[in-house]
C-alpha cells in the first residue's frame, strides 16, 4: 500500500516537469520562473515537515498518511485549474503540504515492520517508487500534455489519490503493536540532540547534495532533450522517464541488496555503497550532457542515474538505524527540511538562472558536480556509523522493554 502511494507521490510531483515547455508557451514564463515552480513545492514541503514530524510522534501516523495523500491530490487537481502563473505557483506550493505528511512518516513506518538486517532491501523497494513514479510522471505528463493539454495531465494525476487516502486508513501501525505510549514522546531537548548524531548529520548532508543534483536533473533533463535534440514534450518526457525507471530499478534494488549483504563484513556498508555510487555517477553524468552522440549521451544518463540510485535504500536505513523509535518521524522530518533546503528547493532555480545567462548544459554540469560532493559526505559518515547505530539499538531495546 505504501509503495503504491509512494508511486503516486512522485508521479504527482514530477508530472509538472514534462509539461514545462507547454506552460512556458501559455504563460510566457522565463526559465527562472519555471524552475521556481519546483522550488515553491520544495520550500513548503521542507518547512511543513518538522511540525508534522513533531505531531506524528504523538498521534496516529496512518491518519497523517491518509490526510497527506488526500491534500496533495486536491492540490494537484487545482494545478490544472490554474489560469495564471501565480495560481499555478500557489497550487504547486500546496502540494508540498500534503506530501510532507507522507514523507515525514512513511519511511520509518515501513522499516519498523521488518528486522534490521532486511531494512536496506525493504527501503530500496519502497524507494524504487522514486524513479518509477517519477518516470510515470514524465511519461504520462508528456503524452497527456501533447494530446489533451497540460491541464488534463494534472486532473488525471490527482484523482487516484482520493481512493488511496481512504484505503490508507486501514493500515496497521507497528508502533501500536509494541504499545509505545504517546506520553513517552520526546521533548525539545531530545530533538535538539539529533544535531549531535554525526551519522545522521553526514547522511543528511550527503542526501542534500544528492538531492541538489538529482532534483535539478529531474526538472531540466526533459527540457534539455527538447532543446538539444529537438524532441517534442511527449518524446522528451517518455525518453527521460524510460531511462529513469530502468536505471532506478537497477540502482535502487542493487544498492539495497549489496548493502544488506555487505553489512556483516562492513558495519558501515550503507555509507560505503552509497558514497562510491554517487562518486561514480559524476563522470557518467558529464557524458550525458556533453556527448555529441545521442546513444552515448543516453548511456551516460542511464549509468549516472543507476549509480546515484544505489543510495536510496541504504541512506534511509541509516536514519532508521541511528535514531531511536520515538524520534524517527522527527528525524525524517528534519532530514526532509535540510536536504530540500540545501537541495532541490534551490537547484532548479539556480540551474534555470545559469541557463538564462550561459546555457542549460552549464547548469546541468553544476548539478552533476553536486553528486560527487554527496559521495564525499557518505565516506566521511562511515567513520561514525557503528557507534551511533549501537547507541540507537540500546535506546530501542529500553523503549520496547
Amino acid at each position: 500500500m505504501l509503495l503504491l502511494i509512494n508511486l503516486l507521490n512522485y508521479l504527482d510531483r514530477q508530472v509538472l516537469f514534462a509539461l514545462l515547455p507547454l506552460i512556458k508557451a501559455e504563460f510566457g514564463s522565463t526559465d527562472t520562473q519555471l524552475g521556481a515552480l519546483a522550488s515553491a513545492f520544495m520550500l513548503v514541503y521542507m518547512c511543513a515537515a518538522p511540525p508534522i514530524g513533531y505531531w506524528a510522534d504523538r498521534s496516529s501516523r496512518k491518519g497523517w498518511i491518509s490526510f497527506g495523500v488526500a491534500f496533495w491530490s486536491l492540490a494537484t487537481v487545482f494545478s490544472g485549474l490554474a489560469r495564471s502563473y501565480a495560481q499555478l505557483f500557489g497550487a504547486r506550493a500546496a502540494v508540498g503540504i500534503g506530501e510532507s505528511c507522507y514523507g515525514s512518516v512513511s519511511p520509518s513506518f515501513v522499516a519498523e515492520h521488518f528486522p534490521k538486517e532486511r531494512r536496506a532491501r525493504v527501503l530500496a523497494w519502497f524507494s524504487m517508487a522514486i524513479p518509477v513514479g517519477s518516470a510515470l510522471g514524465y511519461i504520462a505528463g508528456g503524452m497527456l500534455g501533447r494530446r489533451f493539454g497540460w491541464r488534463a495531465a494534472f486532473y488525471l494525476a490527482g484523482v487516484p489519490g482520493f481512493l488511496l487516502a481512504l484505503m490508507a486508513l486501514k493500515l496497521t501501525d507497528p508502533r501500536d503493536a509494541c504499545r509505545m505510549k504517546t506520553e513517552a514522546a520526546p521533548g525539545l531537548r531530545e530533538y535538539l540532540g539529533l544535531s549531535a548524531n554525526r551519522s545522521l548529520m553526514f547522511c543528511t548532508l550527503a542526501m542534500a547534495s544528492m538531492t541538489f543534483g538529482m532534483g535539478a536533473m529531474a526538472v531540466w533533463m526533459p527540457t534539455f532533450y527538447n532543446r538539444a535534440w529537438a524532441m517534442d514534450v511527449g518524446q522528451a518526457g517518455t525518453l527521460f522517464g524510460a531511462v529513469t525507471v530502468l536505471s532506478g530499478l537497477v540502482g535502487s534494488l542493487a544498492g539495497g541488496f549489496l548493502a544488506d549483504r555487505s553489512l556483516e563484513k562492513n558495519p558501515s556498508a550503507y555509507f560505503w555503497i552509497s558514497g562510491l555510487g554517487l562518486i561514480a555517477a559524476v563522470p557518467f553524468g558529464v557524458v550525458a550532457v556533453t556527448a555529441g552522440n545521442f546513444k552515448l549521451a543516453i548511456a551516460g544518463l542511464f549509468l549516472a542515474e543507476a549509480c546515484a540510485f544505489l543510495n536510496m535504500g541504504p541512506l534511509n536505513a541509516v536514519i532508521v538505524a541511528v535514531t531511536g523509535p520515538r524520534m524517527r518521524s522527527m528525524a525524517f522530518a528534519a532530514n526532509i527540511f535540510v536536504i530540500h533546503a540545501l537541495g532541490d528547493a534551490v537547484s532548479p532555480t539556480i540551474v534555470g538562472w545559469i541557463s538564462d545567462r550561459w546555457s542549460l548544459q552549464a547548469g546541468l554540469l553544476t548539478a552533476m558536480a553536486a553528486l560527487g560532493v554527496a559521495g564525499a559526505f557518505c565516506l566521511a559518515g562511515s567513520r561514525h556509523y557503528a557507534a551511533d547505530a549501537a547507541a540507537a539499538d540500546a535506546i530501542e531495546e529500553a523503549v520496547l522493554a
